[in-house]
């Protein structure tokens, strides 16, 4: 152990001296200045630990530092489940709170005998940790597993000297956002699941039953209904149209996601979103309870406002919320309260804008903002119930009532030739 602990050190002076490499690499950064403004730019360095010593002569504070050219093939990977993750936070902060030391506490996580995705991300983190990097510079090393809110908790955890507090709130955090995004999932499941049915069902009519019907109705030569002759159209329009239909099923979703990468469709696509009578509050309210357990997490962790409400802007995930949170960041640099803009934004509740003012005044907005979040969460569970309650009843109508009138389409025309027989 003294040897390893001797190699440790000589490894990290050397990084500190600049030698270690032996080149010198261009890095991509990230930063605050001394008033909260965030700052990127590219800076060459001989390795990691120069570039972190240059950042700080300049008095910036890091938030992400990557070398270029070094992880382009990260976004491929696959990432690692909510669950999961806050799960094994909770874990390291339990182990760390019992008194074991931090590089044993990862190691046990990754040593488990299920092998996973995580058990794979938390040995690479311990290596790094075991080679003298910080927990937090290790996290940063993988931005397709750990975000960036994520890290800036964890790195101002180790400035303040209490990870363990940081790690615990940070598990908790990213199981409520888990256990969120699974009642959304699973309101929607049965829903999406009469939608298929009812697609699966109508398609089989068209194809098999209706064009062996209309064989006979044309032979017997009887005069047609109006509902016949609408779904004999229909029929020919999903004849001569399949081909591109399911060509549409499989372009317009790859279509929609590349779409979704340019600001310009995102922005329209979260106003419509946003301005919808039954979604529109459900998203509304989904941000700003997304916005609050972030900001909230953050404050009572050690990060400072305007550097958390930067990250939250970047993991906000909605281009409205993004919006709303820099005009909100631009007010409290120069001395404003946070609540007005949060306010003519339009995402937030007029309740919610006064306990985040009242909380501003008594100095307690950490806890105000995770107590919001825990508040805005139970609307979004109420209303997802709510608009479930909706929509369940009207796919069913639509889909009993195409299925009606296909058939009433197929009798009518059966009982005109039983009569004419």
């Amino acid at each position: 152990m003294k040897e390893w602990s001797r190699l440790r050190e000589e490894r990290r002076a050397r990084l500190s001296l600049g030698w270690y490499t032996g080149r010198v690499a261009k890095y991509d950064y990230i930063a605050l200045d001394s008033g909260g403004k965030r700052v990127t730019g590219v800076l060459a360095a001989s390795n990691e630990s120069a570039l972190l010593a240059e950042l700080e002569s300049r008095r910036l504070t890091p938030m992400s530092v990557r070398e270029r050219g070094e992880r382009g093939g990260l976004s491929l990977r696959r990432g690692v489940g909510r669950r999961p993750m806050g799960q094994a936070y909770t874990q390291v902060a339990d182990l760390l709170r019992a008194g074991v030391p931090l590089l044993r506490a990862i190691r046990l996580i990754a040593g488990r005998k299920k092998q996973t995705r995580l058990t794979e991300v938390y040995g690479e983190l311990a290596d790094r940790v075991a080679a003298g990097d910080d927990l937090a510079a290790a996290m940063d090393e993988r931005p397709d597993v750990f975000p960036a809110v994520h890290v800036a908790m964890v790195r101002a955890g180790e400035r303040g000297g209490f990870l363990e507090r940081v790690l615990a709130r940070l598990g908790s955090m990213v199981i409520a956002e888990a256990e969120l995004r699974g009642k959304v999932l699973g309101a929607l499941a049965y829903p999406a699941f009469l939608v298929v049915v009812g697609v699966v069902i109508i398609a089989v009519v068209f194809t098999m039953f209706v064009p062996q019907f209309r064989k006979v109705v044309e032979e017997a030569n009887v005069p047609l209904p109006t509902i016949t002759k609408i779904v004999f159209g229909a029929n020919d329009i999903f004849r001569w149209t399949w081909p591109g239909l399911v060509a549409a099923a499989v372009v317009i979703p790859v279509a929609v996601v590349s779409g979704l990468t340019r600001p310009g469709v995102r922005e329209w696509v979260d106003v419509v979103k946003a301005r919808l009578p039954v979604v529109g509050p459900l998203v509304r309210t989904l941000a700003a309870a997304r916005f609050c357990r972030m900001l909230g997490t953050m404050l009572d962790n050690g990060v400072p406002l305007l550097a958390g409400m930067s990250i939250a802007k970047d993991a906000a995930g909605n281009v409205l919320m993004e919006r709303a949170i820099s005009t909100a960041a631009e007010a409290v640099r120069a001395g404003q309260p946070l609540s007005g803009p949060l306010g003519e934004s339009g995402l937030f509740e007029d309740d919610v804008v006064e306990m985040i003012a009242v909380a501003e005044s008594a100095n307690n907005l950490d806890e105000v903002l995770l107590s919001v979040a825990e508040t805005s969460e139970s609307r979004v569970d109420r209303l997802i119930s709510t608009a479930v309650r909706l929509v369940e009843p009207v796919l069913l109508v639509f889909l009993a009532g195409s299925v009606g009138m296909i058939a009433a389409a197929l009798v009518i025309p059966m009982t005109k030739m039983g009569r004419a027989m």
